[in-house]
Order: C-alpha cells, then structure tokens, then sequence
C-alpha cells in the first residue's frame, strides 16, 4: 500500500477554467520501472459532489518524479469552490497484498470572496458552434432577476445561494464587438461580461514569395475564410526563415483579400525555406515554401521616363528602376501607340545594373506623327513576372516630304474652254508632315502651258486651255519637301452608246459592276456625285485597276435615302472615255411622301384619278410603284389610314407600270362615299399615304329602272287582272254581284238566335215540308172581285191613301195558318205604257186551316205599310181594273222589303200568348216565320219579262250583258 500522495499545487487559470494539478510520485522509495495508477477526483461546492474521475498512468523511476495533469472545467471556477484530492495504487507483481493508498487532503480552489459579484468567465473568446456556461455571482442580501445572451433572456440554473448560471448552446459568430451577457440584481444593479465568438485561421492559401529589388523579399498568401476576431483577438501572422533562424511579425490587414509579409534579403543567400506561422485565440497553423530568388525576379515600376528626338523615324527612351539588378539581365518591353495605327510592342533586352538608369532606341516611326511610349521590365533569363507599366510618356516625330502624290481627277467644263483639276488631301501617314500648298503645273509635249500655286485647304483648281489638251502635273508640299508629281491628261475619246444602270444598295456602300474592256489599259475611274440637292455637288473618284469588273464605293458622305449619279471612265493610252451612267443609293427608305392625286371624273360607279410624279428629293429610292387603296368610308379627322383600318372592304391595286399616270377604279355605287389613299413604295418601303374622300354621282338610271319596274308590274297586274275579270265577267256577276241576291247568302236573313227559337241554323228557304205557321198576307185591295180562295180579308181599319204614295197607307191584317197545297196564279204583264220597274210575280195563295169568315164588304187600302209580308213587285192584274192609286204604286214598283220592321211584334205565333190571340191584326214577327216553298222573282232566262231600268251608273255595269251577247 502506497503512502499517501502529497499534492504540491493545484493552480487555476480563470480565463480558460482550467486547473493545474503536480504532485510527487515518490519513486525512490520503490523500484525501477513500476506502474503507478494515480486516481483523481474532482469535487465541487461545500457538498464535495464528484465532478469528475479520471485515473492517471505513470511509471516509477526510482526517483522522486513530479507529475502534472490538467483540467478545464465546463464552469467558470469563479462561480463556486472546486476540489481536489488523489490516491495511488502500485502495481508490483512479486508483493503480497496491493491497495489503493490513502486520499491525499483536498485542496481547494474557492469561489469568489462572499463580498463581490460579477459574471464569469470574463471577456472569454470560443469558436462558433461551443456550448458555453456563464455564472453570475452576487453578493450576501442580492438576488438575480435575470440573465441575457444578447437581447434575449436565458433560463437561469442555480449552482449555489450566491451564483446562479445560463447555457448558450451552438454558438453563433459575434460581430466585432462581442456579444454582451448581462446579469440583472432585484437593486438595479447589474453586471456582465462579453462573449467573442469567431475561427480558428484558415491554412494560407497561395503563398509566395518575390523580390522587386533584390533588397527585400515580398512573401503574399490568401488568407481564407476571416476569422471574425479583432483588435488584440485578432489572427497573427509570422514568417520564419529555416536557414537562418529568423522570425519576422508579420502586420498584416485581414479584411484584405491578398496579405504580404517582407523579409530581409540576406547577403549571399539564394535558397530561403520560409515558414509562414499564423495563430488566433482559438487555434493556429502554418503554411511553408521555398524559393530561390534570382528566379522570383519581380521589378518595381519603372520610373522618369523621357523621350528623345534622333531623326523623323527614330527616337531614344530613357528610364530608371530602383533596385539591384547586377546579377541578372533585364528584359524591357516598349509599348508604342499613335492615333492612326495599332499598338505596337517592343522589346530590348539588356545588363541589369544597381541602381542604374536604362536606355532604348525605337526605329521605323512614322514621321510627323504623335506617339504614346511606356515601359515595363523583367529578369530576361528566368521570367516571372512583368513590372508594372510606367506613365506614359508622348512625342511628335519631325516632318518629312510627302510619301507620294495626291490623288487628281479632272472635268472639262461644258464649252471645253477650261479644265477644273481635283485633288484629294494626303492622309497624314502619307502628308508626312503639314501640307501648306499644291502646285498645278500644265504641259504640252513637255512644255509648261501654265504653272499655279493653290494654298490650303483648297484642293482644285481651273486652268483655261481653249481647245487645247495637255498633261496636268500636280505636286503636294509640306516643310520638309514635295511630293512625287501625280499626273492625269485632259483628253476625254467621244463615248457612243454610253449605257445606263442602276447600283445596288448595300447598306454600307454601293456596289457597282460593269464589264471588262480589253482596250482599256491603265484601270478605272469611278466618278460619282449627289443627284440633286440644295448643297453644292462634291465630286468624288475612285480608281480601280484593269482586271477589276465590280467595285463596292463606300464614303463618310454617303447618306441613306440620297441618290448618286455615277459615272464610269475607261483610262486608255490616249485618254479617258465614258462608258457608263450609273444611279444608286447607300440604302434605300420609304419615299418621303406620296404623289399628290385628285380626282378627273366621277360617275355614279368608276372615279377616275390622276397622280404626279414624286421629285427625286422625296423618292429616296428606286420607285417600284403604287398602291391605290379604297373603301367606302365619311370624311372624319379621328379616322384611321385605310391600310390600318382592318376594313374588311377595303381594295388595293398594285400599279407597276410607272409611265402610268391615272386609274379608273370601276365597280362602284352610286351616291356613296369613298375614302382613297394612293402611296408610292421603294425597296425601302411604302410612303406615308395622301387621302382624299370622293362622293359618286346618283344612279339616274338605275332610279328611273327602281320606279318603272313596280309602275310597270301594276299596270301589267292590271290589264291581266281586267282581261281575266272580262272573260270571267258572268261568273263573277253571278257570285259577288246578282241582279237579284239569293236569299241564302244574304246577310239581311240571317237573324239572331233569339229571334228565331229552336234551331242553329236559318231554314227558312229550303224545300223541306210545310210546318203550319201564322202568316199575313199583305194585299192591295181593289174594287175588282176577290180571287176565290186565296186571299184572307182582315177586318182592319180603312185608311185613306194620299195621292202622293206616302207609306201611309192603310193595310189589312191577316193573321192565318197555312199549309200545302199551293195554289200557283199567273198574272199577266202589265200594258206596255206602265213603268219599266214591274215584273213577273207568282203569287201563292193560302187557304187558312181556320176558314175564317169572309166579309162581303171591306174597306179599300192602297197599300199596307204596317206589317207582314209583301211581295217583291206590285203587278197588275189583266182582270182587274186599277185606280189611279194603284197607278201610282205602280211607278215605285221594283224590289221592296219583305216586311215592315217598324210592325213587327217580338211575341212569334209559336209562342203561348199568340196561338190563343184572336187578334186578326197581330203581326207574326220575323220574315224566319215564313216558309217560302217557290221564289217570287221571275226567272231570268224569260224574254218577255221586261227589265228594270236605272239610271244611275253602278259597278255591276261593268258586268251587266249586253243584249247582244
């Protein structure tokens, strides 16, 4: 059994929680190479409860060893009293019993004096995703309200009477100031303490190392993800030279994206084996490299640049570079630019020097031209990387003679007295300087005719000739000399059938062919100028060689939509000759506007138009035609064009014919308006269209036919209608219009049920068997004996006829039953002097069932005008004598009514009250209570009969027959 461990210190450390434990292991006292198993607890608060137990393995040396072990506990240390306390066990084989020794006297870490307060761990830094506890402990009398991560309050766990404790789980980073946690007392007060929450550094990435100067060398790396910790928190740098032992602190700026570090060159040193340390509170590592600097050659940016003239083509550059190059060669590199070339690089290589100044030369410039220059460098035989480019640096060459003559054309002006020369300006890579005149020179079999000077910026002239040709010689001048001579003659051969085209439009240029002449010998001339236009016509030129057919001129002054006259000319031995006339545009657009059209004629269905032509200005490309539009349509500012209309009846004729100057639209209506747009189209597109509103004429024919077509159907229906009713006329008179109606389609008949009782349907004219009846029979009563058995006299009063014939008079009343037989009478004709109104009757007698009593003497009545029945015609008897009384009935004779209205009784002889009435007068109401067995009108078919006359006109006239028919 071991003797009891003795714990020499029990040290904390309170900002990181942890615990230092040594003791001795008392190995002198047993032999060499025993094990040694040291158990130790940890215990917390006055209770002593185990924290934790961890049993400790060393080996015995015989000699008195001290050991150490640590501990870093999940609370801060401040907030509560730790202990701690140790026992040993030796393991030795050839003993007899082995046990654990005694616990050594626990040594205590106490908590905070009773006095004071705070929260723990202080200003503590852990890496995101910790779980971390803070304790708050308060003094004797406080009380802990509450406790804060942050903003947000933490459920609190209570460790002892005087601290109590929060757990933040999966630390989040915290911004650059911490994150704060706070502890809240019941007398206002509080305390607290900050959380720094960020990463252990990122290995570094890309780490290299370089020397600008062979002084000092320059160590860069990426830095990786940043850490979140600053101030005195931050990540540290440090770079460590192997070779030589040497450390350098690196001060770098984390936020940047590319860090640096400078260490020493060391004299005689090639090979550096750098070790780049880095390190925060939460964790570090490192990154190495190993370079050899004469092949990690990187120069600073060359510095004073000056330019310097040699001649018009060469220059000297000058430039100096700080640092020490002796061991090496340079290789510099000259960019040089100008306005009217590309960039250009050139390099010189050359003997690295200390501290020295360099020197270039550029040839083949160009003279009188502006150049930029800059300069950068780097080693020539182990290239790492180019300096930087120096500031640039700019220089005019001097001038010198033009490179070559300007190019000339000439015209001669149309009374061929004069010639005007034309030159086009040098461009300034062949003016080679500032041009200041053109000499013109004009000569005759190597004679000068006439010699000019033209200044600038002129550049033609007019030299007068007469009839006259001549070589014209023209020479550009600036101040370093003149140009070669440019030479042209003023012949021009006579052109026959000089043809005329049409160029293409291609958008960037035009392109114009022509076909190859084998005696031209020194090339072409394309000569071109505006058509038309208020500004003057610039003449412009371009020369081609023999061999060439088709040519695309392209020119700044060339404009879209603006017609160009060119002209082709054949350069022969002995001169120029025309060959052809071509128009063309750069690009064709829609004409400007559309040919002004007004109307010539219009009739009541074609309107005939006439248009203009469109001037050259507005075409703006090669017309292609018309588009004559029309509809029907009213004249309305707010209506839209026909072509966007949508109108369904909208016409549109397509006019290519261009010599065609009117239309005649056909087909339309009379007295309609229409709405007509004409527009002009290219192959650029269609012009804006003009409009005009036209009205066609009225129909008059076709009025004149809509009336007399209906006029002529109703006459036509007329005369057939009258034709048809004339040879129908019998049967038409015989159905709507009889001389004597039948009584079964009279309407006058055909009474009202209730006047005629017991049956649906009038009977009163059919032939079916008598059914005994009342009936009054009227008669006119003479002094002539009565016919026998025919007549019933009734006792009526006797009225005096007056003479006039009034209705008047008296009538006899019969009232009688009757029953066949039917006793027929004929009466003869009247005398042929009476009146034309008589006719035949058939009078039937009736022999009364009753057989009343006849009177021998009744009273004489000229007519009966009261009630009952009457015959149809009052005729003569040839028996009897007649009165002039009966003279004058005689002369109202014709057709009468039937009965008397005005005598009729609404009491029928069926009825109760007048079968028993003795009352000889009583009327027997309607004509329905007579049953006629044979009609009282005489036939039609009998000759003798005479026939009535009137003297008015009717429309049965128009059907009446004529005897001879």
């Amino acid at each position: 059994i071991p003797v009891t461990p003795r714990i020499l210190s029990l040290t904390p450390d309170f900002s990181t929680s942890t615990l230092n434990l040594k003791w001795s292991d008392n190995g002198s006292v047993f032999p060499y190479g025993l094990d040694a198993f040291w158990q130790i607890w940890v215990l917390r608060k006055e209770t002593m409860e185990k924290v934790t137990e961890v049993t400790y393995h060393s080996k015995l040396t015989h000699e008195d060893i001290i050991l150490s072990w640590n501990w870093t506990s999940d609370l801060p240390l401040e907030c509560m009293s730790h202990y701690v306390k140790i026992r040993c066990y030796i393991n030795v084989t050839h003993f007899g019993l082995k046990d654990w020794s005694d616990w050594s006297p626990a040594e205590v870490i106490p908590d905070m004096d009773p006095s004071g307060s705070g929260v723990f761990p202080l200003d503590t830094v852990v890496a995101v995703g910790s779980d971390v506890t803070f304790c708050c402990v308060h003094e004797e009398g406080q009380n802990i309200t509450n406790m804060t991560y942050g903003s947000k309050p933490y459920p609190m766990i209570q460790l002892s009477s005087r601290s109590n404790a929060i757990r933040v789980l999966n630390a989040s980073a915290s911004d650059t100031s911490g994150t704060n946690v706070v502890c809240r007392f019941n007398n206002e007060m509080l305390e607290g303490t900050v959380l720094f929450v960020g990463y252990a550094p990122d290995i570094p990435q890309n780490l290299s190392c370089e020397t600008p100067n062979f002084q000092i060398i320059k160590c860069t790396w990426k830095p990786g993800r940043p850490s979140g910790l600053y101030g005195k928190r931050r990540t540290k740098y440090s770079l460590f030279e192997r070779t030589c032992g040497k450390n350098v602190s690196c001060e770098v700026n984390e936020m940047n994206k590319e860090l640096a570090c400078g260490f020493p060159v060391i004299p005689d040193q090639k090979i550096y084996d750098f070790i780049l340390g880095v390190s925060n509170p939460i964790g570090q590592t490192e990154s190495s490299v190993v370079v050899d600097i004469t092949q990690r050659v990187h120069p600073k940016t060359p510095e004073k640049l000056t330019v310097s003239g040699i001649n018009s083509t060469s220059v000297h550059l000058h430039w100096f570079i700080n640092g020490s190059f002796a061991e090496i060669r340079l290789l510099c590199q000259i960019e040089i630019s100008s306005g009217h070339s590309e960039q250009k690089l050139h390099n010189i290589s050359m003997p690295g020097g200390k501290l020295s100044s360099y020197i270039g030369q550029l040839n083949e410039l160009h003279p009188y031209t502006k150049y930029r220059f800059r300069v950068r460098c780097s080693a020539a035989d182990h290239f790492w990387r180019w300096s930087d480019w120096s500031r640039v640096e700019e220089y005019t060459t001097s001038e010198a003679p033009p490179a070559r003559g300007p190019d000339i054309w000439r015209e001669r002006s149309p009374s061929g007295e004069s010639l005007k020369i034309f030159w086009k300006p040098l461009s300034l890579s062949e003016a080679n300087g500032k041009i200041v005149s053109h000499e013109v020179s004009c000569y005759l079999l190597e004679k000068p005719l006439e010699h000019k000077v033209v200044t600038e910026p002129s550049n033609s002239t007019e030299i007068t000739l007469g009839k006259n040709d001549c070589v014209i010689s023209v020479v550009a001048k600036n101040h370093a000399g003149s140009s070669p001579p440019s030479r042209i003659t003023s012949v021009e051969l006579p052109s026959d059938n000089v043809i005329i085209g049409q160029a293409v439009a291609m958008g960037n240029g035009i392109n114009i062919s022509w076909d190859s002449h084998p005696n031209v010998t020194c090339g072409y001339v394309v000569k071109w100028c505006r058509s038309s236009g208020s500004e003057p016509c610039s003449v412009d030129w371009q020369k081609f060689s023999s061999s060439t057919t088709n040519a695309v001129i392209k020119s700044a002054l060339f404009k879209p939509g603006v017609r160009y006259n060119f002209s082709l000319y054949g350069c022969k031995s002995t001169g120029y000759q025309l060959l052809k006339n071509i128009t063309g545009y750069m690009k064709e657009l829609p004409p400007k506007s559309a040919p002004n059209f007004t109307v010539e004629e219009t009739s009541s269905d074609s309107i005939l138009v006439k248009w203009e032509d469109i001037p050259i200005e507005e075409c703006r490309g090669f017309l292609k035609g018309y588009l004559l539009s029309f509809a029907k349509g009213e004249k309305d500012a707010l209506k839209p064009r026909l072509s966007e209309s949508g109108n369904p009846e909208l016409k549109v004729n397509n006019i290519t014919n261009l010599t065609q100057k009117s239309m005649k639209i056909l087909d339309l209506q009379g007295k309609t308006s229409y709405q007509l747009e004409l527009q002009a189209y290219t192959a650029g597109g269609l012009s804006p269209p003009n409009s005009l509103y036209v009205v066609t004429k009225e129909d008059s024919v076709g009025l004149i036919i809509a009336i007399l077509i209906p006029v002529a159907v109703v006459v036509l229906l007329g005369v057939v209608a009258s034709i048809f009713c004339y040879r129908k006329r019998e049967w038409i008179k015989e159905t709507f219009y009889p001389e004597i109606p039948n009584p079964e389609n009279s309407k006058a008949l055909q009474f009202q049920r209730n006047i005629c009782e017991g049956k649906k349907t009038l009977k009163t004219l059919e032939m079916n068997p008598c059914t005994p009846n009342s009936v009054e029979v009227v008669e006119t009563q003479s002094a002539a004996p009565k016919i026998e058995d025919t007549e019933m006299i009734s006792p009526a009063a006797d009225t005096p006829v007056p003479e006039d014939g009034s209705d008047s008079e008296m009538e006899n009343h019969v009232v009688v039953s009757y029953c066949p037989p039917i006793i027929e009478e004929e009466i003869s004709n009247p005398p042929m002097d009476e009146p034309g109104g008589s006719s035949q009757v058939v009078y039937i007698d009736i022999q009364s069932m009753y057989q009343p009593q006849i009177k021998s003497e009744e009273p004489e009545t000229d007519l009966v005008t009261t009630a009952g029945y009457k015959p149809q015609m009052q005729l003569s008897i040839s028996a009897l004598s007649h009165s002039p009384v009966e003279q004058e009935l005689d002369k109202t004779a014709g057709y009468r009514p039937q009965a008397n209205t005005n005598a009729w009784n609404m009491d029928t002889p069926d009825s109760p009250g007048s079968v028993e009435s003795n009352n000889e007068n009583a009327s027997f109401g309607s004509p329905c209570s007579i049953n006629s067995r044979q009609f009282l009108l005489p036939p039609k078919d009998d000759e003798d009969s005479p026939k009535p006359i009137n003297i008015g006109w009717s429309f049965t006239h128009l059907f009446q027959n004529k005897p001879n028919d």
